[in-house]
């Protein structure tokens, strides 16, 4: 299992996600579903993903040939984000349709985010038919995979004027939230934190399964929510 979220705000974006792609009795096996694609001083991207692991191995690989061989179509030559998730889209229709299978088992879907000079940045999630949608004003996040459990503290916290390390916090809470509740989601845990116009992706974290900060994370959520708690109203039980 997966999860992954980017958030979008006005000061910049947050991509956040696990490592774990398989968690059965004997055998945990990791691998990275962030990839970043420093493209210079003009334009940079993110991409996650999740689904079928040939796909989106493939996909990522096909992106990085496309660089290299300089197609016509690539990162470096797109205009827009969303010339840039169509591309995407179609270079995983093409690698599912390659494996001759059915789509559902061999479906992929990614969130790719970034800034193009010229241009705001942006958050698009790219579906396994190859269209996509993009965040919102009411709700600047995305999420793929097992979303279900992250969710609540996205809603609650998240706006478009959200501090950039306050939502940074957000995503690894949710993150947190996830793996407490489903075991096939797990670190490594890769961070990266984008300021609007830097062009840089430089600030970038991994947090492993013994990671200190993760720990106190974990454990002053959970102390931060059991005080709210107990701070609740009491509840007054009416009897006829």
């Amino acid at each position: 299992m997966t999860y992954c979220v980017a958030i979008s705000v006005n000061a910049g974006m947050v991509f956040c996600s696990d490592s774990r792609t398989n968690a059965g009795v004997d055998q945990i096996s990791t691998y990275s579903k962030l990839f970043r694609y420093d493209l210079g001083p003009e334009r940079q991207f993110v991409i996650m993903t999740a689904g079928n692991l040939a796909t989106t191995q493939a996909s990522m690989a096909q992106l990085k040939k496309d660089i290299r061989q300089k197609s016509i179509v690539n990162l470096n030559t797109v205009l827009t984000i969303g010339d840039a998730a169509d591309y995407l889209g179609d270079v995983s229709v093409t690698q599912q349709d390659k494996h001759g299978g059915s789509k559902s088992a061999f479906s992929a879907t990614f969130i790719l985010g970034g800034q193009i000079a010229g241009s705001e940045h942006r958050i698009v999630m790219i579906y396994p038919e190859g269209n996509h949608i993009t965040s919102s004003k009411d709700t600047p996040y995305l999420q793929i995979g097992e979303s279900k459990y992250g969710k609540p503290i996205l809603d609650r916290i998240l706006s478009l004027d959200t501090p950039l390390d306050t939502a940074a916090l957000s995503s690894l809470v949710s993150m947190d939230s996830t793996m407490r509740s489903n075991l096939s989601v797990g670190p490594p845990i890769e961070l990266v934190v984008y300021k609007t116009d830097s062009f840089s992706l430089q600030s970038y974290y991994r947090f492993e399964e013994d990671s200190e900060f993760l720990r106190e994370l974990k454990k002053s959520w959970d102390n931060r929510l059991k005080e709210a708690f107990h701070k609740l109203p009491p509840l007054t039980l009416q009897y006829s």
